[in-house]
């Protein structure tokens, strides 16, 4: 993975540099002390993913990702933080950022987000290379692919404790009409999606998106009882955001007031990724 750090604290990106090569991450490609020339640098030389200060003199975090998501998409962003101000997450969030650092660093905690902004990256490309496979299929091979998935799916699902749920049909009906319809999960919301099925996408949007929460409440008892535990470790970070997964788990201690939130399209794209790859 290719690395880029945009920090106005040189401590700050020396550190940052020395754990992502110490742990033999990725490459640091390149530096920037600010937000504007980081910017003019990232541009440059494109790389998978950006560690990015959010506070910074003349161009902030935010302002600079809200300006490269338009043009670079497919940029991972990993924001740094001494902050934890609820409405700079929530903005933060809508600008595509999923995951923080806090100051000060941790080097355990650096290299834990980042694996994880890895294996969100390398979902995103299965996906997309997985679509590409959908095009040179038979319609033969396309119907034995979505009934083997369909079988993993519900193992999944039932791993998860959601089988019993109704959004859980709605779950697999979605992800086999995406299969066979060589659907690009990137280009489509879950609504539209719903819209094939029935008349009111909205409640089946909800219920999925229910059951979603209730498989991410059981996937953070999980974690709570053992952190090491096979469920947990296989699906908190591929069908869920790991930084949702750990709120959902400060909630239930009672310490956070609001559980972690469900991203039900990156739920859906993680189960088809999996269950493709699990099959392969």
């Amino acid at each position: 993975m290719r690395f880029f750090i945009v920090d106005d604290d040189l401590n700050v990106v020396r550190i940052l540099k020395k754990i992502i090569e110490d742990k033999m991450l990725g490459t640091v490609v390149g530096e920037a002390l600010d937000g504007k020339r980081g910017m003019e640098k990232i541009k440059a030389n494109i790389p998978d993913i950006v560690l990015i200060d959010l506070l910074m003199p003349e161009m902030d975090g935010l302002k600079v990702i809200k300006e490269l998501k338009k043009q670079l998409p497919t940029i991972e962003f990993i924001m740094i933080s001494q902050v934890s101000s609820k409405k700079m997450v929530e903005k933060a969030y809508k600008y595509g950022v999923e995951y923080y650092i806090y100051k000060p660093i941790n080097a355990i905690e650096v290299e834990t987000i980042i694996k994880k902004v890895i294996d969100r990256i390398e979902i995103n490309r299965s996906i997309s290379k997985m679509q590409k496979i959908f095009n040179n299929y038979s319609e033969k091979e396309t119907i034995r692919f979505e009934n083997t998935c369909e079988k993993c799916i519900n193992n999944v699902l039932t791993e998860l404790g959601i089988i019993g749920e109704r959004g859980s049909e709605n779950i697999i009906d979605l992800a086999k009409y995406a299969i066979r319809n060589n659907i690009n999960l990137n280009n489509v919301t879950i609504r539209e999606l719903c819209e094939n099925f029935t008349d009111s996408p909205k409640s089946m949007e909800q219920r999925i998106r229910r059951a979603i929460s209730i498989a991410m409440s059981n996937i953070a008892n999980l974690g709570l009882e053992d952190y090491m535990n096979d469920v947990f470790t296989k699906y908190s970070n591929t069908l869920f955001n790991f930084e949702q997964v750990r709120k959902e788990m400060e909630f239930i201690r009672g310490k956070e007031k609001k559980g972690g939130s469900v991203n039900s399209k990156g739920f859906l794209a993680g189960l088809i990724y999996y269950c493709e790859n699990i099959n392969d």
